[in-house]
């Protein structure tokens, strides 16, 4: 693993500064390829959600989702090569990562040697790549081989996240992953794009019904607080439609009356080039209008990645 011989390297530049200073033209933030060297399941990426470093792992390079949503980036025109997670290979390649990253190396590639300061402390692994990650059969086993690492690594702050697009989250093993993660500082993102069925089918194109994520939401809000992940953009150049907009804010609602905990609503558009030319990105200003409305109809904290 080539990133390994590089453990041990100094970086004697800042080692941080305000992860308010991200800035979205940066390479780093621009590129979120899943690809880095010769490793298949892990990729270090400088995440504005995140506010810093995010090492992600990829769960799906065999590319395999539920959702075939018009923004999303991954051509899947060209099959994965690896239809299999190893994780024995999982595990040496985020130890190798994580070391990579803590003695100064990441801070010295491409793209990396532009935000130094970002690229010491991981802000947090977050289970997300070329596929939904609750898809993979053995879920509670990727998060425990994550686990072992935080824990061998003195990773204790650090968080572990899944992002997804809700409609595994009712799976046994998946539950068992998520439990394993309440325990070492994980997080929930769950996405919601939509507050109809119409508008969901269009931007998110999967047969999962939409009552299944917001059932699947709610449970698992219930046991935990979550961040809700929307991605918000223009179709054949419309924005969502007001009336859309306000459905979208009561399914918001109704996840808080059902006993959901709601941590943040994070917003967003599109950031890289969509495999659909109809499916473009929102202004800033549209963007924070939406959010606006959003926190004046539920109350919620609302941020803005543009």
């Amino acid at each position: 693993m080539s990133v390994g011989k590089a453990a041990g390297s100094g970086y004697g530049g800042r080692v941080s500064e305000g992860t308010a200073e991200i800035k979205s033209t940066w390479a780093a933030v621009m590129d979120h390829t899943r690809h880095f060297t010769d490793f298949t399941f892990v990729y270090p990426v400088i995440s504005r959600r995140s506010r810093g470093l995010s090492i992600g792992v990829n769960l799906n390079p065999d590319k395999v989702c539920n959702f075939d949503c018009i923004y999303c980036e991954v051509d899947r025109r060209i099959p994965g090569a690896v239809t299999e997670v190893d994780l024995r290979q999982m595990k040496d390649e985020l130890t190798a990562m994580i070391r990579f990253a803590k003695d100064g190396g990441l801070a010295k590639e491409p793209k990396f040697d532009e935000v130094p300061w970002l690229t010491r402390e991981v802000k947090d692994i977050a289970f997300s790549g070329d596929g939904e990650p609750t898809m993979i059969h053995n879920f509670a086993d990727c998060v425990q081989t994550v686990v072992d690492v935080k824990q061998a690594e003195d990773l204790g702050a650090t968080e572990i996240v899944l992002i997804t697009d809700a409609a595994g989250l009712d799976k046994a093993d998946v539950k068992r992953g998520l439990e394993l993660m309440d325990a070492h500082e994980g997080e929930v993102w769950g996405k919601l794009d939509a507050g109809t069925e119409e508008y969901f089918k269009a931007v998110n194109r999967t047969n999962v019904k939409f009552q299944r994520i917001l059932d699947n939401l709610l449970a698992t809000a219930k046991t935990r607080a979550i961040i809700i992940q929307s991605l918000f953009l223009k179709v054949h150049g419309e924005p969502m439609s007001t009336p859309e907009l306000e459905l979208y804010c009561d399914r918001l609602k109704e996840l808080s009356a059902g006993g959901g905990q709601i941590r943040e609503v994070h917003l967003y558009t599109v950031a890289r080039p969509t495999p659909e030319a109809f499916a473009t990105k929102l202004e800033l200003a549209e963007l924070e209008s939406m959010a606006a409305t959003v926190r004046e109809r539920t109350g919620h904290t609302v941020s803005v990645f543009p």
